[in-house]
């Protein structure tokens, strides 16, 4: 087979507006972006504070949602059928929405209160119940949404202004700390989330059943905990920096890992020892 490469750039607009004057003038980051499962649509995750759905194959945005109170890091679609929503946000909470009521409603399904600082990443387990959360408190947390809160009210928690993830290490004293109305099922420790917004994920279904959680990491390392019982069962050492993001293939026993020393590593799984650490 020969195959033929051609660049095609072509710009989406996410501002559904018209006017080109208030487009000129109407700026904002879009922080992650996925495809819905029959690739019709994207789901956006931006520094206004909203999610925006863009219709691929009519080339516009569907529907732009005002979500959270800071900036939205991440989104993705529940399942496949594509009607349910999370998202994180830097105002520390994950969000459900159901667009099939947001045309009554305008507002979240529910509200799952638990990291203390702001979320980087969601991965959906892809059953419509439940999801992990990758967090600035140096967590990722496991939700099922049927736990999940109504009431925005009193759950949210005071920020730490003088901390930054970008440039300082995280605090010590704040690693202790309990968010009173914690919702998740499960809490992993042990990576380290700073500089960036790093990814975590489910293992994949054929190869593992989903047995694990995995994790870029600040210091330079890639992180596998047990789903069930939270445990370490490997810590892959590779890169000199930051691995901001990696991918298990969803058929064989391969890893890729992304790096701030400018590698991508390829990891083979020992199919016979399994995963362990070294």
């Amino acid at each position: 087979f020969h195959f033929f490469m051609q660049e095609i750039h072509e710009g989406l607009d996410f501002s559904g507006y018209d006017d080109a004057d208030y487009h000129d003038n109407y700026n904002f980051g879009i922080f992650s972006v996925k495809f819905s499962t029959d690739g019709r649509e994207l789901v956006a995750a931006s520094s206004d504070d909203s999610i925006y759905v863009y219709d691929l194959a009519a080339n516009k945005l569907n529907v732009r949602i005002p979500a959270h109170r800071s900036d939205v890091n991440t989104v993705c679609f529940a399942d496949e059928a594509g009607h349910v929503l999370y998202s994180g946000s830097d105002d520390h909470l994950c969000k459900v929405w159901d667009r099939r009521c947001l045309g009554t409603t305008g507002k979240e399904s529910g509200v799952l209160p638990g990291h203390l600082e702001g979320v980087t990443f969601i991965d959906s387990r892809g059953d419509g119940k439940h999801f992990i959360s990758n967090g600035k408190d140096q967590t990722i947390r496991l939700w099922d949404i049927r736990k999940m809160s109504s009431n925005i009210r009193g759950i949210t928690m005071p920020r730490h202004v003088e901390w930054d993830y970008r440039w300082m290490e995280y605090p010590s004293h704040l690693r202790n700390r309990k968010h009173p109305n914690d919702q998740s099922l499960a809490t992993y420790r042990g990576h380290r989330v700073l500089r960036t917004l790093i990814r975590c994920y489910f293992s994949p279904s054929y190869s593992t059943g989903q047995k694990y959680i995995y994790t870029g990491s600040a210091d330079a390392h890639i992180y596998v905990y047990d789903l069930v019982t939270g445990a370490l069962v490997a810590k892959l050492k590779f890169h000199d920096q930051i691995v901001r993001d990696c991918s298990w293939h969803p058929f064989s026993p391969m890893l890729g890992s992304s790096s701030w020393d400018g590698v991508i590593a390829n990891w083979e799984l020992s199919q016979t020892k399994g995963l362990h650490c070294p």
